[in-house]
This record gives structure tokens, C-alpha cells and sequence, in this order.
């Protein structure tokens, strides 16, 4: 393979305040030389494969897919959160009517 005559744009980053920053620089400065290497023509083939796979007509569809299961557990999450809150609320109200007809709420929760 070829040297590039150009040099990598080289940026500047403020020091990483967490290790998933630091990541993620370290990510944009691969997807950085990867790009001046394809634009270079001085990729190889696996970094030219990749690039090809992200573009395909499958992975599209399967980032679809799993942006969709995404929102079904975030869906889901809501539901027994807000079931959490109906059945507290239900919890609170029957101690209310128990202390209102003159008997005790009930500790255990047991009715």
C-alpha cells in the first residue's frame, strides 16, 4: 500500500472527564483515519468492508429493527412503571375508605 502524502487532520480534544469520552474521541479519530484512508485509496479491504456493510440494505434494516426494540422497551418499562403507581394509588385509596369507615389501614398490605 501507498503512503498518504496528506497528513490525518489532527484535532484537538479537551482531556476526557470519562472513560466512555475518552472512547468516544478515540472512535472519532479511527472513523477520521479510516475516511483519509478511503479517501486516500489507501484503505484495506476490511476497513472498504465495513464501510460497504454500514451502507447495506440489511444493515439498515436491522439498525430499524433494533431502533424499534428500543422503543418497545422503553414502552414496556413505562407500563409496569405506571401499574407501580396505579397500585400504590389503589393501596392508598382502600386505606383511606378502611380509615374513613372507623377501621385501621392494614400494615401488611394483605386485604
Amino acid at each position: 500500500m501507498k503512503k498518504s502524502a496528506k497528513p490525518i487532520n489532527k484535532r484537538e480534544f479537551p482531556p476526557a472527564k470519562s472513560v466512555e469520552e475518552r472512547e468516544n474521541q478515540m472512535i472519532a479519530l479511527a472513523v477520521d483515519c479510516a475516511e483519509q484512508q478511503l479517501r486516500d485509496g489507501t484503505a484495506s479491504s476490511q476497513v472498504i468492508c465495513h464501510y460497504l456493510k454500514l451502507g447495506s440494505t440489511k444493515e439498515r434494516l436491522e439498525k430499524e429493527i433494533m431502533e424499534e426494540h428500543k422503543e418497545l422497551l422503553r414502552a414496556k418499562t413505562e407500563m409496569m412503571n405506571s401499574a407501580k403507581r396505579v397500585e400504590e394509588l389503589y393501596s392508598k385509596a382502600l386505606d383511606a375508605m378502611r380509615e374513613y369507615s372507623g377501621k385501621p389501614a392494614e400494615e401488611d398490605g394483605d386485604y
